[in-house]
């Protein structure tokens, strides 16, 4: 399935992207509850498919399967309850798939190539900070560029959700804990990143995270590392990255491992698996993004993410 945070009349929704509809899965699983004569249809509806994508995730495997059942249902009964079960893809707006992660955990370091350009070594263990909520925007929305700096970079990044609470998770059963699977955008502001040891100032401003467009469910992505993804990253036209998740240096499967004999993982968490060669700061001469700039990320089985770099005016 693709799981996707939508808003429509001005409310935010989860729903699920099939051809070119999204299918709302609250209301989808209300009415589908109401056709069995189940009373407090409403209130189930809400324990078990909230309209938010964090409370869906912590219902687990369970919730999940009653969104395929509400697909099903919802399809062949778009007409028949008060709240539209079924949208027309062009009519609403993607967000992104979470908006309010507890954990946004980046790795760095984790592609051979972007080591190399960056002059550093092969790491023995993940390099990981964090960005934090306030950094995310939708797949639909331009990047801010505040007037704080003269180096706005892009990297592109295959990112993941935890689906289930993770505590000292082994490789062989980590891929149980993911949720799905997504496209992400770090936009860093290289000259503050770089003024300290430090990463987390270049990398928490404020809507410098563009996620999206959905979560691909590991039903149809079932080993991202395995199955080798193509990933590239495009500026106005021009191809700046061009990798394969085969390149990863820590893949999906380390990094539940390691992460969550860390800290506990909760559903909602976010993990971004770090960038590839390609990155404006190691160009010769350097290249940074400016105001109306298109960035483009696409990722195999997964789709595509574009955002327009707007500065801001200085107040």
């Amino acid at each position: 399935m693709k799981l996707v945070t939508f808003s429509s009349n001005g409310f935010s929704r989860i729903g699920v992207v099939t051809d070119n509809e999204v299918v709302d899965l609250n209301y989808g699983y209300q009415a589908l509850l109401e056709s069995q004569g189940k009373l407090r249809a409403e209130l189930i509806a809400e324990a078990y498919v909230p309209a938010n994508m964090e409370g869906f995730l912590q219902g687990g495997n369970e919730s999940l399967s009653i969104a395929k059942e509400v697909c099903d249902f919802a399809l062949n009964n778009r007409d028949s309850f008060k709240h539209p079960l079924v949208h027309r893809f062009a009519d609403v707006k993607i967000e992104a798939p979470v908006t309010k992660p507890g954990k946004i955990i980046c790795v760095g370091h984790n592609y051979r190539e972007h080591i190399a350009e960056m002059g550093r070594e092969i790491p023995k263990y993940p390099v990981v900070f964090a960005k934090f909520a306030n950094t995310i925007t939708g797949p639909q929305d331009d990047i801010p560029y505040y007037p704080i700096s003269e180096q706005l970079d892009y990297e592109a990044e295959f990112a993941f959700v935890v689906g289930k609470r993770a505590r000292n998770v082994s490789k062989e059963d980590a891929i149980d804990y993911v949720a799905g699977y997504t496209i992400a955008n770090d936009v860093t502001y290289r000259d503050i990143q770089r003024r300290t040891l430090q990463w987390m100032q270049g990398k928490a401003v404020e809507g410098s995270l563009p996620l999206g467009p959905w979560l691909v469910t590991p039903d149809e992505l079932t080993d991202p590392s395995a199955n080798g993804l193509g990933m590239r990253l495009t500026v106005n036209g021009e191809v700046r990255q061009n990798t394969n998740t085969e390149n990863f240096v820590f893949d999906v499967k380390y990094l539940v491992e390691f992460l969550s004999n860390l800290m506990t993982l909760e559903p909602g968490d976010l993990i971004l698996t770090g960038t590839p060669g390609g990155v404006g700061f190691a160009m010769d001469p350097q290249s940074f993004l400016k105001d109306g700039d298109v960035v483009k990320i696409e990722i195999d089985q997964i789709g595509t993410l574009e955002n327009k770099v707007s500065r801001l005016e200085e107040k």
